[in-house]
């Protein structure tokens, strides 16, 4: 199977470049990157054996209390790259720094609680990218007398308040319900705040996002020098450096690991020309002539995500879906399901999906292209990056209409760009002049020279490689893939739900009983 071996080599091996007046040097070991004993068993209890290439460069950047953009592509582990090394300066730090936290045990039912005060917020546009940087962040803050919370809209507000009202060190949250509650003082403070991170930034610097990201800058009583501000992304376009240049100090530093806004060789990328009204026969044909595996299927809009839903259920395949409609409830089952296996086939709108980190996910289906009034080839590198994380091979499956023709061009040198093939039907969009060196994406440009120099730092790797076999897989995972058991969970013949834990999904009906398994009629596959 294409997607059934890891790539450390090609990753390992990925360029890097920096900007700023500071040159960083990289940390190839945990150890070498000075990290306190409780902080590097963490770590290896994580299951982290050796730093990403953004981590290599994110440890020491921080370590000196510089400012940092980090451009990388998805799944490259740029939650590790901040967590780890904030928490790691806070550490020892906590009683003095942070505000005093109520005993549990002596306080009554009922009784109000203190009001939060945190030394770090983690903003990020999604729900379901909150839980998953707050489950990471407990992994990370275990002994360390750091409390992390998280808060997001469509979850039940009065639990989150108690939460915070126990004490908050590190709360993670989506932007909507950070406003409302840096508008409550006596519940939200930021007058602690020692860092400030934006994951995803790119997403949260939108026309729409632009109120409420005014009032996590300016609104909650923070003081501005004593603040660091980390902004990560997999693209950097103009509002984010604007942004960089408003609030980063001078000594900032900025780090690209790739080019800025491009995806991984390590994903094959097909895009098979279809009639809009032949989409589903496409989508049901496709599915069979594949291996079970765990796939995401992007739409465009809620509506097609219900409608797939119930189409695909009804032909008998293990699917659920998620969209903003849903409730907070309903997305959590759906999640569950999904990671778990139950439910291998996750049909999704592309916002509700951004920076789901699932592992073994092997196949990332665009039933809709995003539109290039919607995110475009930016919106596409997000989607095709939920598969091929950290080292794993996968496959990005595109169906293309006459509708997508405003993002046949960029798509076509995004595919070049990459060595993938371009389909016939493609081949007139192809770029004129000397070739792929006259390419340059919109989103590479980026400061003016007098402002930053740029320090060409060749290739990242070269000391064993890295794995993080708690993150994203390993042996195991490569070898459940190629059995073709269900979300390469191990065992059973392609057997639907066989890959997870008995995780019920509250948003579906019981599942019918499957009569195949995809592939089974399929002798051989070329990838």
């Amino acid at each position: 199977m294409y997607w059934a071996r890891l790539t450390v080599s090609s990753i390992s091996t990925v360029e890097v470049t920096q900007e700023g007046a500071i040159r960083l040097e990289p940390v190839h070991y945990y150890k070498d990157a000075g990290l306190h004993p409780v902080m590097m068993e963490n770590v290896e209890l994580a299951g982290y054996d050796a730093p990403t290439p953004i981590q290599k460069y994110t440890l020491p950047a921080i370590h000196k209390g510089l400012d940092v953009v980090a451009v990388a592509q998805t799944g490259s582990g740029k939650t590790a790259a901040y967590l780890i090394p904030i928490l790691n300066k806070l550490m020892g730090k906590a009683k003095k720094l942070a505000a005093p936290r109520p005993n549990p045990a002596s306080v009554e039912i009922g009784q109000s609680w203190v009001r939060a005060e945190p030394l770090v917020v983690i903003v990020c546009p999604t729900r379901e990218l909150a839980i998953q940087i707050f489950n990471e962040a407990r992994k990370f803050c275990y002994r360390t007398m750091l409390r992390p919370c998280v808060a997001y809209g469509g979850g039940p507000i009065r639990d989150q308040v108690q939460q915070l009202g126990k004490g908050c060190d590190v709360l993670i949250a989506s932007p909507g319900r950070l406003c409302d509650f840096i508008q409550r003082p006596d519940v939200l403070s930021l007058r602690r705040l020692r860092y400030m991170v934006f994951d995803e930034a790119d997403e949260m610097l939108h026309d729409d996002w632009r109120e409420e990201f005014d009032v996590i800058m300016t609104g909650g009583e923070q003081q501005e020098g004593n603040i660091k501000y980390m902004l990560f992304s997999a693209t950097f376009p103009k509002p984010l450096r604007d942004l960089a240049k408003e609030h980063l100090s001078t000594s900032s530093v900025r780090i690209n690991i790739g080019r800025i806004g491009s995806t991984h060789a390590n994903i094959m990328q097909r895009v098979f020309e279809v009639a809009p009204f032949d989409k589903k026969t496409a989508l049901k044909e496709h599915i069979n002539s594949l291996p079970a595996c765990r796939t995401i299927i992007f739409v465009n809009s809620k509506r097609t995500a219900d409608d797939l839903d119930d189409f695909l259920y009804n032909l008998g395949f293990p699917c659920t879906s998620m969209h903003s409609d849903r409730t907070q409830l309903e997305r959590e089952a759906s999640m569950r399901a999904f990671r778990a296996g139950k439910s291998p086939i996750l049909i999704a709108t592309g916002i509700s999906a951004r920076g789901i980190d699932v592992k073994n996910v092997n196949h990332v289906i665009n039933y809709d292209l995003p539109s290039m009034d919607h995110g475009g080839i930016e919106e596409y590198t997000h989607r095709i990056g939920r598969t091929g994380r950290m080292g794993q091979r996968g496959i990005a499956t595109s169906f293309y209409t006459e509708r997508d023709e405003p993002i046949a061009s960029v798509l076509v040198r995004t595919l070049m760009e990459t060595k993938q093939d371009v389909p016939e039907f493609l081949e007139p969009y192809k770029p004129t002049g000397k070739g792929l060196e006259n390419l340059k994406f919109e989103t590479e440009s980026d400061f003016d020279p007098e402002e930053a120099g740029v320090a060409h730092l060749g290739v990242s790797g070269g000391d064993g490689g890295w794995s993080n076999k708690g993150y994203g897989g390993g042996d195991d995972a490569a070898a459940a893939a190629a059995d073709g058991s269900w979300g390469g969970g191990g065992g059973g013949d392609a057997a639907w739900g066989g890959a997870g834990d008995d995780v019920g999904d509250e948003s579906k009906k019981e599942e019918p009983e499957a009569t195949a398994a995809w592939g089974a009629s399929v002798g051989g596959n070329a990838w």
